[in-house]
């Protein structure tokens, strides 16, 4: 091995998350277990997350294995900015002065920028501490700029995930471009995400931009196929809150109702808009055809699809649902929208249904049909769903690719050093 080639026994990595274990975004623990299973040492550091309910045994373990940057409050963070301050002073006002530049025409004011700042010198240091060769960062927001700032005072290089479709609703505000042209890397979970990050960036940058799909974990995919159920019954899992479209299906499943169409409907989760579904509910006297489960763990999810003849995700803005590959890597099909990287997995009449986004009488007309296929037909479709999935998803490739991208970075940087 060349000197300045990184051996990946020995690579040290540092993901920087806004809030972490959380329900929802269960793909970054999955990321940085398959991550470790490559020979990276992941160090966790999370802004907040300390505290708060948490239903999943390995969620529990990971939070043990956390650093909180607000747990010690606003004395920890001062004890760490005087400390940064007194060792690298001009970086400390160059990375002020930055600060200060992404909190104009921001989506938050300039005292947010500024704490960024303090969580900037806490992370470094804990990166000194863990001798970090390189961060990584999900979503394109506050975190992010929170890798930036570190980076301005001379801590290692960052790349980041974009998901969507939060950082395409307002890129500019979030200085998305800012954020792209100080990394590394930039890691689009699709070819539609990588579409949308060439929008905002100039075309000398796109070369940056790498394409690593969500993995899925084994508990989803190793396990013997589970027969199709008799029942007529359907789950959506998600956030319930007004992008997932729950309303939506709510008044989809309402026509059936008057049809006098057969059907079970589970809508695993919580969320914001909970008790205006709940209201939907008892509005259209479903209250004994849906069933809201509140947050549930991995193994739970895994349970209510395989109780499930098909998942059903009306969204109006996705980036690409993880609940969609796992629902395919459970041989089930999946009705869901033409929105976004969803057609990139779920194709009609193969694996799935799609239908236009926001059209209730369309939703209401695919579940019927799909109601009245055979169960030996959605089988077919279900094995076929489960074969795409582990072509595109597969946990442990994904990792590799990003590991080898985290290689690539290091290498590079001890090339310049």
């Amino acid at each position: 091995m060349n000197n300045k080639e990184v051996n990946l026994n020995k690579m040290k990595v540092a993901y920087l998350t806004s809030q972490y274990p959380k329900v929802s975004h269960s793909f970054i623990r999955r990321e940085i277990l398959a991550l470790e299973t490559n020979n990276v040492e992941v160090s966790r550091i999370s802004v907040r997350g300390w505290d708060g309910e948490l239903v999943d045994p390995v969620d529990i373990d990971e939070r043990k294995k956390t650093q909180y940057v607000l747990q010690n409050g606003i004395a920890g963070l001062l004890s760490a900015t005087l400390k940064v301050f007194l060792n690298t002073p001009i970086s400390f006002f160059k990375t002020l002065g930055l600060a200060i530049k992404l909190g104009i025409r921001a989506d938050r004011s300039w005292p947010y920028h500024l704490v960024y700042v303090l969580e900037a010198c806490q992370v470094l240091l804990w990166l000194q501490q863990s001798k970090a060769q390189h961060m990584h960062v999900h979503f394109g927001a506050n975190a992010t700029e929170v890798a930036l700032l570190v980076r301005t005072l001379g801590g290692p290089s960052y790349s980041f995930t974009i998901h969507g479709p939060e950082e395409f609703d307002k890129p500019e505000f979030i200085k998305l471009a800012e954020k792209i042209n100080g990394c590394a890397f930039v890691v689009a979970i699709s070819s539609y995400c990588r579409s949308q990050i060439y929008r905002w960036i100039p075309y000398s940058q796109w070369s940056k931009v790498k394409e690593v799909h969500c993995g899925i974990e084994d508990a989803f995919h190793n396990i013997s196929p589970v027969p199709i159920t008799a029942k007529p019954a359907l789950v959506c899992i998600g956030r319930i809150c007004e992008q997932k479209g729950q309303l939506l299906l709510i008044d989809a499943a309402n026509i059936l109702a008057k049809k006098g169409i057969d059907f079970e409907l589970v809508l695993g989760g919580d969320g914001e808009m909970r008790q205006e579904v709940e209201a939907q509910i008892k509005r259209h006297g479903l209250n004994d055809k849906v069933r809201i489960t509140g947050w549930i763990s991995s193994d739970q999810v895994r349970n209510e699809i395989l109780n499930a003849k098909a998942l059903v995700l009306p969204s109006f803005a996705e980036g690409l649902p993880v609940v969609i590959m796992e629902a395919m890597a459970l041989r089930r099909p999946v009705i869901s929208t033409y929105i976004a990287a969803i057609p990139e997995l779920v194709i009609t009449g193969e694996n799935g249904f799609l239908f236009p986004a926001g059209d209730v009488d369309a939703l209401a007309e695919t579940l019927e049909k799909f109601l009245a296929l055979p169960n030996e037909q959605l089988t077919q479709m279900g094995e076929l769903a489960y074969k795409r999935v582990l072509e595109r998803h597969s946990a442990s490739t994904e990792a590799n690719k990003l590991a080898q991208l985290f290689n690539e970075t290091v290498a590079n940087n001890q090339a310049n050093a």
